[in-house]
This record gives C-alpha cells, sequence and structure tokens, in this order.
C-alpha cells in the first residue's frame, strides 16, 4: 500500500507543465463587448479560444505580456463631442470656494468664509474648546503664547463672514 501511495505522489509531481494552462473561451458581442469564460460563448457572440498559461514561479524563462490582435472590422468614426458639466458640486456652505481654494487654504492654516467645521479641523486641528450660543457654534483653540483663535459657525456649520459695518 506504501508503494502506491509512492507512485501516485511521484506521477503528480512529474505531471507535464502543459496540465498548468487553462483554454478559455473570448467572447464578443455585437457591440464589441469582450468577456473572457471557461464555458464557452452564446450563439449571437463571436467565439475564439485563448490559451491561459500561469508558468510557475523561478522557472527561468520570461513570459511576453499577451499581444491584443487587430480587429478585422473597419474602425468606427467617433464624433468629437464636447464635455458637457450637467451638475456642479455643493458643499452646503454655498460653494463660497472652489476646491483648490479650499486645498490652499488648509494647507497654509488659513480660515476662510464657506469653509465647513472638518475643513477648519482639517486646518487647525481639534479645538481646544466648542461653545454654542443661539445655535452657533464657536471653535476656540488655544496658542502656545497664550493667544486665542476664534472660529465661528452659522446654523449650517460654516465659517461666518466677519460683520459689515
Amino acid at each position: 500500500m506504501r508503494g502506491l501511495h509512492y507512485a501516485a505522489c511521484c506521477a503528480i509531481l512529474l505531471c507535464p507543465l502543459s496540465t498548468l494552462g487553462s483554454t478559455v473561451y473570448r467572447c464578443e458581442d455585437t457591440k464589441g463587448h469582450v468577456t473572457f469564460t471557461r464555458q464557452g460563448c452564446p450563439d449571437s457572440h463571436q467565439q475564439s479560444l485563448q490559451q491561459a498559461y500561469n508558468p510557475t514561479p523561478g522557472s527561468g524563462k520570461p513570459v511576453p505580456l499577451a499581444k491584443p490582435q487587430k480587429s478585422s472590422r473597419s474602425s468606427k468614426k467617433v464624433d468629437k463631442q464636447e464635455l458637457t458639466v450637467v451638475g456642479v458640486k455643493q458643499d452646503d456652505c454655498g460653494n463660497q470656494l472652489s476646491s483648490s481654494e479650499r486645498r490652499a487654504a488648509i494647507i497654509k492654516q488659513q480660515i476662510r468664509t464657506g469653509m465647513s467645521r472638518a475643513d477648519v479641523e482639517s486646518s487647525l486641528g481639534r479645538p481646544d474648546k466648542v461653545s454654542e450660543h443661539n445655535g452657533q457654534t464657536r471653535y476656540i483653540y488655544q496658542g502656545k503664547k497664550g493667544n486665542k483663535r476664534n472660529v465661528s459657525f452659522d446654523e449650517a456649520g460654516c465659517v461666518k463672514g466677519k460683520a459689515k459695518r
């Protein structure tokens, strides 16, 4: 019995490397969408066989990457169209800052009207104290030299501008 197990193990180890490959079907529909499957293609799709070979690591031979086949169909004409933006991202603060202005202010640790609480915390960190009064929030930051910095937010959570006199 032991000899039978030994013979089976030797047979498995001495298998030819071609058994490591697999046949894969490349299916292309009439619109040009490509799908790969091992079960075959539907009747409406164009089918071609692909040899998939996964060599063992360290086999010593470099394996070239797959080269796409040139399509025999005539090239499709593509109409050049202009890009149309239908909507713009709303930031709940009236889009007072562009994304590049917002990013630059955060990096420079500046607070600008229209920034959100998350923007302020990204710029200055967590506040030392938070106070709320009449639905408005204020972040208070204590500096190392005793100076204070107050940031006031409106009801929507956006940095309020300075009052115009």
